[in-house]
Parts: structure tokens; sequence; C-alpha cells
């Protein structure tokens, strides 16, 4: 592209100016001469015009009301705004609303002009190579992103069929080691499927519109809790629910799914096994203006410094799970764009509450 002849367009209502300027650079530069903005506009719209330039003093508009006019429909042409008038004004709005490369004074140097246009021409060669990276960068992601979510949902069969045999083999009454193999192979399965199923959940919130639908609160939870039933170590957890609900509640139920989902499985997770009565408060309250919901455990908790990067994707408060550590990213990513806020207290050995403020979209 460096060694293409530059293409200029140059407007002004003075014959003179026109005249001089092709003058001067009809040998460097493929020129398009005209007095008239509609004639400007059909020169770009046939053309490949890389600069434009414009006199800012008109009868008709101004050079910074040209530069606006054609913006939408042709934004890669680099603007040179002249003008004969020390006008701090037109200065101020050639930058503003004409987005303007340079503002030449006239008359002009013909060789700062031709430096002028030059650097002008560089600047547009840097945009299209630009844009034209960002597709090929915005390709490269989408594919990536159908494979990785197509992978995801290809490897959950199998995980689930394994996890299925491992039920079946359960009731052959095995003992000894293989028990405690199969037992082994069953919490690594579970792993790998709760890893899948976060990297769903990832994509699913990533990629689909809010879908608002009645929120019963009471009955959410106790659909949510009921899935935690067989969890492993959650036999061992006291679940304590409150809900107190003032009128109808609409909300994205997808994305409140993955936000109980995934705080109820940290806290199951990050549970204190040296304490006899472990514990897990669920509390959902809402009204005409928002949903709170808080869920508060007695588990081993974080320190200052993993509260400050509990929401970073990858980041496990604790090296003894084994989690993928993208539950609370996801959580976080939902609340967003559900417009809502999150919050996290937590002390190392006096577990973690986290509060959720959703806006009640009526």
């Amino acid at each position: 592209m460096s060694n293409k002849k530059i293409n200029v367009l140059y407007l002004d209502d003075e014959e003179h100016n026109l005249t001089s300027f092709k003058a001067a650079y009809r040998r460097e530069y493929n020129i398009f001469t005209t007095t008239s903005a509609n004639e400007a506009v059909q020169v770009l719209s046939e053309n490949e015009i890389h600069v434009v330039i414009s006199d800012q003093k008109m009868p008709n508009l101004s050079g910074v009301e040209f530069f606006e006019l054609i913006i939408p429909d042709f934004p890669d042409p680099v603007r040179i705004l002249l003008t004969g008038y020390a006008d701090i004004e037109a200065v101020i709005d050639a930058i503003n609303k004409g987005q303007v490369y340079r503002y030449v004074a006239k008359p002009w140097n013909e060789t700062d002009l031709k430096i002028t246009i030059q650097n002008a021409f560089e600047l547009y060669n840097n945009r299209i190579q630009l844009k034209q990276q960002n597709v090929e960068i915005q390709k490269a992601y989408n594919e990536l992103e159908k494979f990785v979510y197509s992978a995801s949902h290809d490897l959950r069969a199998p995980l689930v069929s394994i996890l299925g045999v491992l039920k079946l083999a359960r009731t052959e009454n095995i003992e000894g080691k293989p028990a405690e193999y199969f037992g082994m192979i069953e919490r690594t399965v579970n792993q790998l499927d709760g890893f899948v199923q976060n990297i769903i959940s990832y994509y699913q919130n990533l990629k689909k519109g809010e879908i608002l639908a009645s929120i019963d609160c009471a009955l959410f939870l106790d659909e949510i809790t009921q899935h935690f039933e067989f969890f492993e170590g959650a036999d061992n957890i006291r679940f304590n629910k409150m809900v107190q609900q003032d009128g109808e509640l609409n909300l994205d139920e997808m994305r409140l799914k993955m936000i109980l989902n995934n705080l109820l499985s940290n806290a199951i997770k990050y549970r204190d096994e040296t304490k006899s009565d472990s514990s897990v408060d669920i509390s959902m309250q809402s009204d005409a203006n928002s949903l709170k919901l808080v869920v508060k455990d007695n588990g081993i908790g974080m320190n200052r410094e993993d509260r400050m990067k509990a929401f970073e994707m990858f980041f496990r408060a604790s090296e003894r799970c084994t989690g993928s550590g993208i539950g609370l990213f996801i959580v976080k990513e939902a609340v967003d764009k559900m417009g809502g806020e999150i919050s996290v207290s937590s002390e190392l050995g006096q577990g973690a509450e986290f509060e959720v403020v959703i806006p009640n979209k009526r």
C-alpha cells in the first residue's frame, strides 16, 4: 500500500484555490477537486479517497459541517481543514465534530502541506490495516469460542456415561481397595464435569440475552438446594433457608441459577471439616425494587488478600480444593449482566458471606 498513489479530494468554494492546489500536486497525487459538497460526496462514493481537504469558510456549509456530514458513511479518509481565519472556535469544532487530523492555515506552505498529506496517508494505511487485523482477530475469537463451547458439550456426554457406570458398579457390593479406587475415579470425574459445566455456563452468560421470568423465591430455593442433596460433602452440612418475598419478582432465571449454584457449590467445597456443625445460611428477600440474596457459611473462610482476588478467573483461595477456580468469576459476570452488585465479607477460619443485590425488572 505504501507505493500506491494517494487519492486526494479537495473541496473549496474558490476556483483559484483548487487550480493552485492541482497545479502544485498533480504529479504526486491523484487529485479530485470540487466547489460542491454534493459533488464531493459523489466522488467519495465512487473512489477510494485517502485524504479529504476542505476549506472552512464556505457560503452554504463550513468545512467542519461537511466533515461531520461524511463521517457516518465515509469514516476512513483522513480529514484536513484549511482556513484563512484565526478562529479558535473553528479549531475546537474541527477536533470535536469533524474529527480533523490537521488544521492548516491559508495560504498554505507547499512543502508543509505535502508533508501533512503524506502523514495523513500513513495514518489512513494504519487505520485500514488495524481494521483488517481486528476483523481477523474477531474471526479467530469466534472460531475458538465455537470450538470451546462445542467441545464442552461433547465432553459432557462421556462424563455422564462414566458416572452412570460408576453408580451401577456401586450396586455390586464392591468393597475394599476396588471400592476406594471407584470412589477416587468418581470424585475426579465429578470435578471434571463441574469444570465443563462452568465453561458452558460462562459462554451462556456471555452470549445469551436477558430472558425475564417470574420467580417464586421459596420454590426456586427449594429446587436449587435439592440439587445439592447428593453433592459430595453436602450430607454433613445443615442448610438454613429464609425467604421473604413482597410482590412479584422478575429476573433472569438462568443467570440467577448460575449465581446460587456456584455460591452453594463453593460453600460446600470450602467447608471446615474440623467443625462438628457445618452450616450454610441462605436468605432471599425481595420487594418491588430488588432481590437481596445472601449466602453465608461457617467454612474455612478467606484472608484479606484472597478476598480481593475472589472474583478473578482461575483464582482458588485454598489449594485443598481442586475446583476450576472460575465459579466466582462466573457469579460476578452474571451479576453484572443483570445490573446488580455483589460483595463478600470473610475472615480466615470464620466462614464467608456473599451478598448479591439485583434490581427487580418488573
